[in-house]
């Protein structure tokens, strides 16, 4: 075996082993814990030092610090793989047929509507205002580390339930990508603004050439996320819209449509580099500071988020299925049951990465922002535990020949392994 055939199988098992969902969701969790440990050790200094460094041009207004570099530029290409897998199931995949795709789609939009009104009320209920811009922190949810949770204890299980997970889940990440859109973005450079939407046009023209050239595309990319930054609007917006431009569908001679290529590309380095380094640096929250552990966990931002990612997510992903189940002609997919939304609704309430991001972004001091880390991992914790209990449960329970009641004997039998 020559060196270069041997490079190339070692990327080969890399690419392999860092794109298992098991692996991903592994690795989110190992960098949070490193980062938690790390911040409240006797060393934590050195973690507040390894945050705070800055580098990159000042002149171009990217002199950013390690955490800013890892919200605003790794996550970025994060935010390129959701629009890649947003465009291919919107145009070939789960989101193609509004009839199949609709209980998912309304299924996460109550999961999104019923945590933010609970978040709101815990607010309210306890006189903390200053946190209200947090609502929308609790209405996200993370494809990686959920359908981890769901590749370990859901075998046995109709592996529609992945599907419908994924919908929801991509469906979820694309209302957190306007509400991020919206109600995130403060002042805007229009002539920024104009300047990275123009370079995403570029790119959407290389990308659709007969033959893609990374050195076009890599430097396309990077200048329509440097004027997204500047433009004040938020450079995972950047990352969306780039995914959105690649083909989903076989053009010229192709065996396969790009976005397969695109996303076997890039998902190796974004969820064995981006969103690891993302979560360190996001979850490194110190408890020792301020007022102490005690502080921190009392504040009512905390039981907010807590309640309204554990028990929101649940209410709002169960109680809207079943009505439209109810009083519509929509039914859920083959060989899915009611029964089996119940891990799923807390499977939803695992928010952590864009949760996390939307927490930096809803305030501008560290006490809000910590205490709502804090709660975003507690929660995460929590809903994985239970949606993990319920797997295994309803993995143990006979089912029916007509799960989804539509009236006709189910299929689509095929158990994740």
């Amino acid at each position: 075996m020559t060196r270069f055939t041997h490079v190339r199988a070692v990327r080969a098992r890399y690419r392999r082993w860092v794109t298992t969902e098991t692996v991903s969701g592994m690795l989110l969790l190992v960098a949070a814990a490193l980062a938690l440990v790390w911040a409240n050790s006797p060393w934590r200094d050195g973690f507040t030092a390894l945050s705070g460094f800055a580098f990159g041009p000042e002149a171009l207004h990217l002199n950013l610090n390690m955490s800013a570099w890892a919200a605003d530029g790794l996550l970025a290409v994060f935010f390129f793989v959701v629009g890649v897998e947003l465009k291919h199931e919107i145009v070939a995949g789960s989101l193609r047929n509004p009839r199949e795709a609709a209980v998912p789609v309304l299924a996460a939009m109550g999961g999104m509507a019923t945590p933010a009104i609970l978040f709101t009320v815990v607010i309210l209920t306890t006189g903390d205002t200053d946190a209200l811009h947090g609502w929308a922190i609790p209405t996200a949810t993370d494809i990686a580390f959920a359908l981890a949770v769901l590749a370990i204890f859901g075998r046995g299980l109709p592996k529609a339930l992945r599907t419908f997970l994924l919908t929801l889940a991509v469906v979820d990440d694309l209302l957190a990508i306007i509400v991020i859109a919206v109600f995130y973005t403060g002042t805007i450079d229009a002539l920024a603004l104009s300047a990275s939407l123009a370079a995403v046009a570029v790119y959407a023209v290389l990308v659709r050439m007969r033959r893609t050239r990374w050195w076009l595309l890599v430097p396309v990319a990077v200048i329509a996320w440097g004027f997204m930054h500047t433009s004040g609007v938020h450079t995972t917006i950047a990352g969306v819209l780039l995914g959105f431009t690649v083909p989903a569908r076989p053009i010229y001679m192709d065996k396969e449509p790009r976005t397969h290529r695109f996303d076997d590309t890039i998902r190796p380095f974004s969820n064995g580099v981006a969103l690891p380094v993302f979560a360190f640096f996001s979850a490194g929250v110190s408890l020792l500071d301020g007022d102490g552990p005690e502080g921190i966990l009392a504040q009512p931002v905390v039981l907010a988020i807590v309640i309204a990612l554990v028990l929101g997510k649940l209410v709002g992903v169960l109680g809207t299925t079943a009505l439209v189940t109810k009083l519509t002609p929509l039914r859920l997919p083959d060989a899915i049951g009611l029964r089996d939304l119940l891990p799923v609704g807390f499977l939803a309430g695992i928010g952590f990465t864009v949760s996390l991001l939307i927490a930096e972004l809803s305030f501008p001091d560290t006490e809000h922002t910590d205490g709502a880390k804090i709660a975003i991992l507690i929660a995460t914790i929590l809903a994985a535990i239970l949606a993990a209990t319920l797997l295994r449960w309803d993995a143990r329970k006979q089912r029916s020949r007509d799960m989804n009641a539509d009236g006709l004997p189910d299929q689509n039998t095929d158990a994740i392994e």
